[in-house]
């Protein structure tokens, strides 16, 4: 990205986060950012391409956050690199939305493909399932999912944020404590 197609890409990927592709009228960025539209063709030169340097963007920002969730060792450094990273999520979120879009869902599936590895070992740690590596990625799994259908701009905060992880220590704890419930692995053994 040079410096002229900076301003672009930024408040695109902002509107995209908190609207979704819907909200990329490039004469509303244009305004937004105070170039005239011709600057837009010149740099991209349609919206399909616009939304291709969008992901690709995405792709650079999850593995930004992904080596920061990676060295991360507590609930609290947790919490806040998602509350630093929270256009990216949103923009993630906007993704998993429409996902019927083929570029959407791979863009979605790589960004994961990511950030799911690089989170696990703090999340095994958060959620106390280091004797069950096997739950502690389902749980993730379902989280995730969870999480999305749940996070919007007044939700990614740390008072959220804590009380969501609370609930989420709760369930497991629960599921401990009943120990009833044998979940097999995914090769189908227990």
């Amino acid at each position: 990205m040079n410096k002229t197609q900076q301003p672009w890409i930024e408040k695109g990927y902002k509107v995209f986060a908190y609207e979704g592709p819907q909200g990329l009228k490039i004469e509303r960025l244009s305004k937004d950012i105070g170039k005239n539209k011709s600057s837009f063709y010149h740099h991209f030169a349609d919206s399909e391409l616009f939304i291709s340097v969008l992901l690709d963007y995405h792709v650079l920002q999850a593995k930004i956050m992904a080596e920061k969730e990676a060295n991360c060792l507590s609930l609290e450094e947790l919490i806040e690199i998602i509350v630093e990273h929270k256009t990216d999520l949103l923009f993630n979120r906007q993704l998993r939305i429409h996902r019927q879009n083929e570029d959407f869902e791979k863009c979605f599936i790589k960004t994961n493909q990511m950030t799911i590895p690089a989170i696990l070992g703090v999340w095994t740690e958060i959620l106390d399932l280091k004797s069950n590596s096997h739950l502690s990625e389902l749980m993730l799994k379902l989280s995730l999912e969870n999480f999305y259908l749940q996070i919007t701009d007044e939700t990614l905060n740390h008072d959220w944020l804590n009380n969501y992880f609370n609930e989420l220590k709760l369930l497991v704890r629960e599921f401990k404590r009943t120990n009833r419930v044998t979940i097999p692995k995914l090769d189908g053994s227990v």
